[in-house]
């Protein structure tokens, strides 16, 4: 099976793309930038260059293509972005995949999109999700949760730092995910019928909710928070929610994300049903507690290299 992923330098692109080379997939990524690009063709990877704002580029990207995987996504601060990237480009893709007989494209958006069509970015999504629908081309959607990735620019720096963390007054309980877990799900999801033409709620196996994801990272440090709450109505009335995926940008687009996660849904409640129809073991699922363990080992042992190299050179300037 040949696979055309979209997105292939981004957190959770790349993860995509090195599972698939590991389980042995001919791999295609769409790039607009060959320099930016160079490790994943170190890796192996075919590069073409494709730009979704210029359609003209995309249809040829697909010859050989037995699958699409679109983890691919515009800056929601820019709006001409979004209409260009995340409507024009993402129909495009669709256009050439359904002339190009796909066995099976496979979409990221996120929770609970039916609720937040008012946020440009989650309405674009909610949209290519219905016009895949209606394309006909075997399609498998991933609605998920936030990444490990992002929580490191929200929580450990500012502690490390000595920067404020801003929170909500409200305990929302949130099933993060590691992208190497999405990246997992998404490609054997390419193993199981079953799985054409549905939805899926994906999420880890426990939820955290903000003041043990810090509370985790002050044992880690062996620092302590400055914790700055902000009640959630607040946000609700700055009504600036569109740059939701900027991690670590800006303090109320990172909260305005909270929000969103924030509605009830019974995606929790499906979870082990989930995992067990995609026969991944919870035990292989990476736990939020042991990413951070292995993030914070990594940093001090670079700032003891750090150290060593300065202690190092102090010596050489004496003798």
């Amino acid at each position: 099976m040949s696979l055309l992923i979209i997105g292939g330098t981004g957190t959770l692109g790349r993860q995509v793309v090195l599972q698939s080379l590991i389980k042995g997939y001919q791999v295609r990524c769409l790039v607009r930038n060959f320099r930016k690009a160079s490790f994943l063709k170190e890796w192996g990877v075919e590069l073409v260059y494709g730009d979704l704002t210029r359609p003209e580029t995309i249809a040829p990207a697909f010859k050989g293509i037995t699958a699409v995987i679109d983890a691919s996504t515009s800056r929601p601060n820019d709006l001409d972005s979004l209409k260009y990237v995340d409507w024009d480009g993402k129909l495009c893709l669709i256009e050439a995949a359904k002339a190009a007989n796909i066995q099976r494209f496979i979409f990221f958006s996120t929770q609970n999109v039916e609720q937040f069509k008012n946020i440009p970015l989650i309405k674009l999504k909610y949209r290519i999700e219905q016009k895949l629908k209606e394309s006909n081309i075997p399609y498998t959607i991933f609605r998920l949760t936030g990444f490990y990735q992002g929580l490191i620019e929200q929580y450990a720096i500012p502690i490390l730092e000595n920067l404020p963390i801003w929170v909500t007054n409200e305990n929302t309980s949130i099933a993060y995910m590691d992208t190497q877990d999405v990246a997992k799900f998404c490609l054997r999801s390419l193993q199981i019928p079953q799985t054409a033409n549905k939805i899926f709620f994906l999420s880890g196996l426990k939820g955290w909710i903000s003041i043990e994801i810090i509370s985790l990272c002050e044992q880690l440090a062996g620092q302590t928070a400055k914790v700055q709450r902000v009640p959630l109505i607040i946000l609700k009335l700055i009504g600036n929610f569109f740059e939701i995926f900027e991690w670590g940008q800006n303090i109320s687009d990172r909260l305005a994300f909270v929000e969103i996660l924030n509605t009830e849904n019974n995606f929790s409640k499906s979870t082990f049903d989930l995992y067990k129809l995609f026969k991944i073991d919870s035990d292989e699922i990476i736990q939020l507690d042991d990413y951070f363990m292995e993030y914070f080992i990594r940093l001090l042992k670079r700032l003891r290299d750090i150290n060593f190299e300065d202690v190092q050179k102090q010596k050489n300037l004496i003798i």
